[in-house]
């Protein structure tokens, strides 16, 4: 056995890794954290000082056995996982879950997999920093006490089922509050002027910098040009520098790829850590746009050989944000001189994008001249201007505009393009077309993904290795959805002074046309509502920031990590409870007007399946009220009296058949058929209020084929027990309860016993809050087989397949 055993985080930097060290070295993957705070329970003793209870993860047992058994046989056990907090606690965890002593234990860190990065860390071993553990300890139990009490609160108040989490639900509140700044904004209209003017042959575009306000005023002002001979006014040109971006952080990587590769946010550090577990490019979560001075050396080196010395402009920058806790180096390439790399497509540009940003970073200032025409006429009251740009030495352009085919290079070719002809003061010019276009105002546009992240950092909430699990929890938990909206067409005046008319017209243009656009849900409305209204310090902005630097204070040693929890969540526990006894249930509740036939009153609010119409009330009628759900595209929030009333002829009996009758609805999950016992979800471009027969019945034969297909094996005796084909490959099915199938095995040729036993060694599924489907044990115990069949019983335990890496 080697005499060191080196533990990492992830399979494929323990594979970069070992290749760089020696025979006497075995480098192991832990797959992220092996334990965490148990899952019954608070698992937080409160009046012991906050005291958190670890458990190993079930999915983590075999590994922490394995681990266990190398560490006994190794001399050396190198801890060797991300260097900032999550990776300490890692460390910290395995230090503590594998018994290991501080003598033979090494924590090592590095900013990049590389050979001499690796061995660099190894000449230099240092102890796991505490006081980063319990910045992270800090974090995961604030987040648990608020999750773990909030939640409940939501049950009673809203909705069962649903949570709240500290800086998910301030996310949420920044859609919601941008989603009523758009509901309440009240556009209103103007006139943009923009002529064409001619040198010979050369045109110059130019435009009036004052927007006009109405038609009158317009056609005032065309009038006017109607009898003006136009002359060069004024012309300057002033030289002008053009500085590179800084390099990549990890919000700011975000943006670019969602702006240039549109990548959600998820996609770009999933597709990061790849290029980092492979050695391409330094750690992906950081807040630092801080370069090394030998990545700096290296990208002088390569930049002088590519392209010459004077493109070369070594540069230190300086990270703004004094709190950043991974305030090692931005992120940039392990090798400046490799300019492209091969491999999966996602991977190849996100790379270039790093590259050039991180290489252009160092080169020298692009300089250009700015040239400023003004184009009028002294009786005009208004001058037109237009402006352009020559480049005069591209400096770091020039690893942007040397592949301009790339299309994320283009902005950088539109920004720094625009010939004028050369032109003097007192130079007539004849107008070839002037014309006035109506434009709107607009309101603030909808988060999309890259916009929060941006938003986020700059309130100080969360820190780079939070951004992509909270937009990926938000939309999950079903408060946020990214939605596309068709847009709607709107009509807008249009003039044109051409020769000597002035021509007016309507022209039509689509409007509202939104693609990833984040919005909020109506639960997600109704939950931020009520959490802002009771517990407006959990959702303040400013509270949450404050709490992201105590972190930071804590990882310096500043303060004590119980003690900032304690000053927490004694006010906090307290506004829970008050909460619980003395506020009303949240349902968003809007009334429309009343039925046109019955009178009676007809409301929108969120019920227990989601938001619904309701027509009557038994309190004031005495009567059972009748409740619709609305469709997908609906929200209490903007629903009219006339469509709700819509969803009341629901459900619509389209016909007969195979004599039962086929019907159409709108259900918990969405529009569905109803034929017989069976229920048929719509496709989307399907609408319950125009579906005929006909396509009801193709899509009831789609079902029929599709469920065929589904099936691989049914057992008569237990027909809660099916074997299935699904989106992943095969799977065992008992009851509501999915289970994985071990590799290398024939489905088809498993008996009964056999998938009785595979559901027995398999952990419990994990279920919903609130949800009251039975658990694993219960399905199976019943018909438990007396003996294992040795088909089964010569195979590993059926949980491999290997946990995610941290992300």
């Amino acid at each position: 056995m080697a005499k060191n055993l080196v533990i990492v985080e992830s399979p494929a930097k323990a594979k970069t890794i070992e290749g760089y060290l020696g025979k006497d070295f075995v480098v192991k993957s832990s797959y992220g954290h092996v334990r965490d705070l148990a899952k019954k329970g608070i698992a937080i003793e409160i009046e012991n000082d906050f005291k958190p209870n670890y458990e190993v993860s079930p999915d983590k047992k075999a590994i922490v056995s394995e681990l266990k058994k190398l560490t006994k046989e190794a001399d050396v056990v190198w801890l060797a996982t991300d260097e900032d907090r999550e990776g300490e606690a890692i460390s910290w965890h395995l230090y503590e879950t594998l018994d290991l002593k501080k003598k033979v234990t090494k924590r090592i860190t590095f900013n990049e997999i590389t050979k001499s990065a690796i061995l660099k860390a190894i000449d230099k071993p240092r102890n796991i920093n505490q006081e980063l553990v319990n910045a992270q300890q800090a974090r995961r139990v604030l987040d648990r006490l608020v999750g773990f009490e909030l939640s409940p609160v939501l049950w009673k108040k809203v909705r069962p089922s649903l949570s709240a989490g500290r800086v998910q639900s301030v996310a949420v509140r920044l859609i919601v509050e941008r989603e009523k700044e758009i509901m309440g904004f009240h556009s209103e209209s103007f006139y943009k002027i923009q002529g064409v003017f001619l040198k010979g042959k050369e045109k110059i575009k130019a435009e009036v910098s004052r927007n006009m306000g109405t038609d009158t005023e317009v056609k005032e002002f065309l009038s006017l040009c109607q009898e003006t001979n136009f002359e060069v006014l004024d012309v300057q040109m002033k030289p002008a520098t053009k500085t590179p971006a800084v390099p990549f952080t990890t919000s700011t990587l975000q943006q670019e790829a969602s702006l240039k590769l549109g990548f959600s946010v998820s996609r770009t550090m999933s597709v990061a850590q790849r290029l980092y577990e492979a050695g391409k490019i330094t750690y992906m979560r950081t807040d630092s746009v801080n370069l090394s001075q030998t990545a700096i050396d290296g990208a002088e080196a390569e930049i002088k050989r590519a392209y010459g010395a004077n493109y070369s402009k070594p540069t230190k920058y300086q990270t703004k944000n004094a709190n950043a806790q991974e305030a090692h180096e931005a992120i940039r390439p392990t090798d400046f001189s490799a300019h492209s790399i091969s491999g999966e497509s996602d991977e190849v540009r996100l790379y270039d994008l790093i590259w050039k940003r991180s290489i252009a970073s160092q080169m020298s200032h692009a300089q250009l001249e700015r040239t400023t025409i003004k184009i009028g006429a002294s009786k005009l009251p208004e001058v037109f201007t237009a402006k352009g740009e020559v480049i005069k030495f591209d400096g770091f352009l020039k690893v942007y505009l040397e592949s301009s085919a790339d299309e994320e290079e283009d902005d950088e070719k539109e920004d720094t393009e625009g010939l004028l002809p050369a032109v003097v003061v007192g130079e007539n010019l004849n107008r070839e077309v002037i014309k006035a276009t109506e434009r709107f105002t607009r309101a603030a546009p909808r988060y999309v993904e890259a916009s929060l992240v941006k938003k986020l950092e700059e309130l100080g909430i969360g820190r780079p290795s939070t951004y992509a699990p909270t937009i990926s929890t938000i939309q999950k938990r079903g408060y946020v959805e990214k939605k596309e909206r068709e847009g709607e067409e709107r009509a807008f005046a249009y003039f044109e002074l051409k020769d000597q008319s002035i021509i007016e017209s309507k022209k039509t243009e689509i409007t509202g046309k939104e693609k990833n656009k984040l919005s909020p849900t109506d639960i997600g409305i109704v939950v931020t509502d009520f959490l802002v209204e009771h517990f407006d310090r959990i959702m303040d902005y400013h509270f949450t920031a404050k709490v992201e630097a105590q972190f930071d204070e804590i990882a310096k040693g500043m303060i004590e990590w119980t003690k900032m929890i304690h000053d927490f969540y004694s006010p906090f526990h307290l506004n829970v409870e008050d909460t619980l006894e003395n506020s009303e249930r949240a349902t968003g509740e809007r009334e429309l007007g009343f039925h046109p036939v019955s009178g009676k009153k007809i409301i929108v609010r969120i019920g227990r399946f989601g938001p619904m119409v309701q027509v009557g009330d038994e309190k004031e009628d005495g009567e059972k009220p009748q409740f619709a759900s609305l469709r997908g595209e609906q929200s209490i929030n903007s629903i009219t009296l006339e469509d709700a009333l819509e969803l009341f002829k629901l459900p619509r009996t389209l016909g007969e058949f195979e004599d039962l009758t086929v019907k159409a609805n709108i259900g918990r999950f969405g529009p569905y058929l109803q034929h017989g016992k069976a229920f048929i979800s719509l496709k989307k471009e399907d609408d319950p209020m125009t579906i005929d027969l006909a396509r009801a019945e193709e899509l009831i034969l789609i079902k029929r084929e599709d469920d065929a297909n589904k099936i691989i094996k049914i057992f008569p005796e237990r027909e809660d027990l099916q074997l299935l084909n699904g989106r992943w490959g095969a799977y065992l099915k008992i009851g509501k309860d999915n289970y994985k199938l071990p590799k290398d095995i024939v489905v088809e040729d498993l008996t009964l016993e056999q998938c009785l036993e595979i559901a027995e060694n398999q952990p419990a599924p994990k279920r919903k809050p609130g949800s009251k489907a039975p658990a694993k044990s219960t399905t199976v115990a019943k018909a438990k087989p007396a003996a294992k069949t040795k088909v089964i019983a010569k195979k590993k335990p059926v949980a491999k397949k290997k946990p995610a890496a941290k992300k």
